[in-house]
């Protein structure tokens, strides 16, 4: 019996000594693109942008500046339609100072293809650089959509 309790004693600790010591799990992107299940409809993308109306140099956007940007810049690369909305935005400037303004939020449900990515962001910096703003949020999600 001592024995069998010896060599079981041995036998635990040889194997105690290949246990490896835990490593840090790091995430990395998925290798296939998710898909949602879809009762109706198609899976498609919803993409909200995010626009300041302040500009940083005194002033804001007017609604005509903005008329002109949504018909001469957005609709040509969204020409299957869009959705604008009123919004008051309020976040923590470059500057560490809390900044609030009036927004636009712009929806757009569109393919998620990288076209529509790349019109997307092209939409992104055009606002940037015509009205000095320091960011536009994107924000994206797939959705399940029916018409």
């Amino acid at each position: 019996m001592a024995t069998k309790f010896i060599a079981s004693f041995a036998l635990a600790l040889l194997l105690a000594g290949c246990q490896t010591h835990p490593t840090t799990i790091t995430q990395s992107a998925p290798t296939s693109t998710p898909t949602p299940v879809c009762a109706g409809g198609d899976m498609m993308m919803q993409t909200t942008l995010w626009f300041g109306m302040s500009k940083p140099q005194g002033g804001t956007v007017t609604e005509q500046e903005w008329q002109h940007f949504v018909d001469s810049d957005v609709t040509p690369r969204f020409k299957d339609g869009l959705s604008v909305y009123d919004a008051k935005g309020q976040w923590l400037g470059e500057n560490g100072k809390l900044a609030r303004e009036n927004s636009k939020a712009l929806m757009l449900i569109h393919s998620p293809d990288r076209a529509s990515s790349d019109n997307i962001n092209a939409l992104r910096d055009i606002y940037k650089k015509r009205f000095n703003q320091e960011s536009v949020m994107r924000v994206d999600g797939l959705v399940c959509v029916g018409f």
